[in-house]
């Protein structure tokens, strides 16, 4: 349709005073302008001013140097994935900072001493075309897994270009399958065919900025006239394709996602795609010829209802016929939840926690029912799977805790476990104690702790004490070797506390749901709960008492530094979600509403308000000092929020730190040496803010 010219002039005069409205209401929203000169210009003088002040504390070069040799350690474990016969790793060192994809034989890894061959050198490949590669992963079609498609991003970020790449010879493939950047996702069907969402132009990405098309792109055809497998709405997260294997069948997926824990799982069979008829936030799979259902909320069927948490299995193909007897798996205990499960030939391997404390579990399917044995593995402490086959019943997992370092274990065939590596020490951990406490939040809710300390410290509130926390998306935080914080923190005399705030998964789904929505403050005051138990317990004080957090955790900094700065000399927000009333508007926002809430919702709007840190921020405050940092590349939490933090902080005379890594995306971790200056910046603000002496207190 094409507009007269009076009526483009009145919709111009309506965008410009929109525009003006927000401008007025947001003076800073242009730092949400990633790329713009303005921007840049604004982001390098912060990075100067920031770099300038803490390279010039003396902590700051041994902390470099002791953060480089940590990460640039050759004696980190190279942790598997096995392809067919052999098993590729990728691995970043000094001297490949961007890394290499490399692979080996069995009998080699098991060695001890692994002869590598190189199959994908990064370093090398972004010399050569100059541009700043960083690997995303690469999916290989099976059997033989010597046709792959490798993932490459600009600088760590989400968005990543495909390329066809062969195994065999090590080298791209010549006029092979090739799809320029995006946010996409793709899956071999077979050596010709692949299933591929991703942008196909306007009004084929989702409001969330994921694709909403899938097609079926054959071989020597083109992208634009392939076959439209699915489509989903506008409004809707996006969709996701994949593909699977068990010890009996191969298949490929469409996950449609509705929002970020509600949707449904479409797989292709017979060229057609068939819905599998779970509850829309349960999460199935496939083991042999069981479907899988893991549920996150309460399902009524079969004649029962089946609690939330649960893990059911019925057989696939009665299950297509309209059976619904399901058998139970698991059904964790009231403190139990299931971490994880994967696949062996003919095993389930089922992560547990039990208080937040981990347990490894190989569940076997015999005559319609489900019996198990424990693997042998260390108490008080994170047990995870690292890799396995549907071709066999050998695979990888791995053990840590807070003192004792990664190893990596094997279970053969036959059942027997036993050590393949153990990372060294990457610090001093003589004398250390790992307890666990609970503290009481607002509504009386018991929220469980993890400190990390010296033994005899002194309860006098003098101890620096550094706090992490996450508190949402149903991630658990688990007990795990923190190397670099133990090297520059725990072992200079600091204290580490690790809070387990509804939000997480701790404690299975209802853990996690009962922070959603319009109860998110009840995360909040978790986390500020385990601050003040801390401070009761003398085992710090607001002078020595620092908190740290990431992306959503960087949600969380924002929110206890602004609604309780009289707890806190430091604050270190990273990647963070800041402005709660525009969240959605920044993509991938939209997908998060389900975590949130929804700003353009009055009565949803109201309650993010009342925590929104952005909105918080406000004159005579006695808020510490905070270092907030971001990436450029970040395209899954807009560096945005950061930079109008800190701006906002600026403008109303608070001291603030900041850095904006240009090269690392949301993780930050494609360049190491970028990592380590990063976390150097990090660790000496900490080093200033709570061991060094003659600092004013807060309060």
């Amino acid at each position: 349709m094409r507009m007269n010219a009076a009526a483009a002039g009145a919709l111009s005069t309506v965008m410009a005073a929109g525009t003006v409205r927000a401008q007025q209401a947001d003076p800073f929203i242009w730092l949400e302008d990633v790329e713009s000169p303005r921007a840049l210009e604004w982001v390098e003088a912060k990075n100067a001013a920031t770099v300038a002040q803490l390279t010039r504390h003396p902590a700051y070069e041994p902390i470099f140097e002791r953060t480089k040799e940590i990460l640039d350690s050759d004696d980190r474990i190279p942790f598997p994935s096995i392809l067919g016969n052999r098993l590729y790793n990728f691995w970043q060192d000094e001297e490949n900072p961007r890394g290499v994809w490399r692979r080996t034989t069995w009998e080699s890894y098991l060695s001890g001493e692994p002869d590598w061959e190189t199959v994908l050198d990064i370093d090398a490949l972004a010399r050569a075309e100059d541009v700043p590669w960083a690997y995303g992963g690469a999916s290989c079609l099976p059997p033989a897994f010597d046709r792959c498609l490798v993932r490459l991003s600009r600088g760590g970020a989400d968005a990543v270009e495909v390329r066809e790449f062969d195994a065999r010879t090590r080298t791209f493939v010549e006029d092979g399958f090739r799809l320029p950047e995006a946010k996409q996702s793709v899956a071999w069907i077979d050596e010709n065919t692949l299933l591929v969402a991703t942008d196909y132009g306007p009004g084929t990405m989702s409001s969330s900025g994921y694709p909403r098309v899938a097609k079926v792109w054959r071989r020597g055809t083109a992208l634009s006239s392939a076959a439209i497998a699915f489509e989903a709405g506008p409004e809707d997260m996006g969709i996701f394709v994949g593909a699977g294997r068990t010890a009996t069948r191969r298949y490929q997926t469409v996950s449609h996602r509705v929002d970020f824990y509600n949707g449904a799982l479409h797989v292709l069979d017979g060229g057609q795609l068939v819905k599998i008829d779970v509850p829309a936030d349960a999460d199935p799979s496939f083991f042999r010829d069981q479907l899988i259902v893991y549920l996150r909320s309460p399902w009524e069927v079969g004649g029962r209802t089946w609690e939330g948490g649960t893990l059911l299995s019925i057989d696939y193909d009665a299950f297509r016929s309209g059976s619904r007897d399901f058998a139970v798996v698991v059904d964790p205990g009231p403190r139990e939840t299931i971490e994880g499960a994967s696949t062996t030939e003919d095993y389930v391997l089922v992560s547990m926690l039990n208080n937040v404390r981990g347990e490894l579990r190989r569940y076997r399917y015999v005559d319609g029912a489900w019996t198990y044995e424990t693997v042998p593995a260390p108490e008080m402490g994170s047990i995870g799977v690292a890799a396995t086959s549907p071709e066999s019943n050998r695979y990888f997992f791995t053990y840590s805790g807070y003192t004792q370092p990664a190893t990596l274990y094997l279970a053969d065939t036959d059942g027997r476990v036993r050590e393949v590596r153990r990372m060294p020490a990457m610090f001093d951990a003589a004398g250390l104690v790992v307890e666990q406490h609970e503290a009481a939040s607002k509504d009386g809710t018991r929220i469980p702790y993890f400190i990390v300390h010296r033994e005899g410290m002194a309860h006098d509130g003098n101890n620096p004490t550094l706090l992490y926390g996450y508190g949402g998306y149903q991630v658990s935080l688990l007990p795990n070797y923190p190397a670099t914080i133990g090297k520059l923190w725990l072992e200079d005399g600091g204290v580490y506390v690790v809070a387990n705030t509804r939000g997480g998964g701790e404690f299975g789904p209802s853990w996690h749901q009962a922070a959603l929505g319009a109860n998110r403050q009840r995360a909040h005051e978790d986390f500020i709960a385990v601050a003040q138990d801390l401070i009761s317990r003398g085992i710090t004080s607001p002078r020595r008492l620092g908190i740290m957090g990431g992306s959503q955790g960087g949600l969380f900094m924002g929110v206890a530094m602004t609604q309780h700065p009289e707890l806190f000399n430091a604050a270190v927000i990273q990647v963070p979600l800041f402005d709660m009333l525009r969240f959605h508007k920044l993509p991938p926002g939209a997908s998060w509403m389900a975590e949130y809430g929804n700003p353009d919702i009055p009565e949803q709007r109201a309650w993010i308000e009342k925590y929104s840190p952005y909105q918080a921020i406000k004159p005579g405050q006695k808020y510490p000092e905070a270092f907030i940092h971001t990436s450029t590349k970040d395209d899954r939490v807009h560096p945005g929020h950061a930079r109008k933090a800190v701006a906002r902080l600026e403008e109303l005379g608070y001291p603030v730190l900041f850095y904006e890594n240009t090269d690392g995306g949301h993780s930050a971790a494609a360049n190491l040496k970028e990592t380590a200056k990063r976390l150097a910046l990090e660790y000496t603000y900490l080093t200033r803010k709570l061991k060094d002496e003659g600092v004013a207190p807060v309060n």
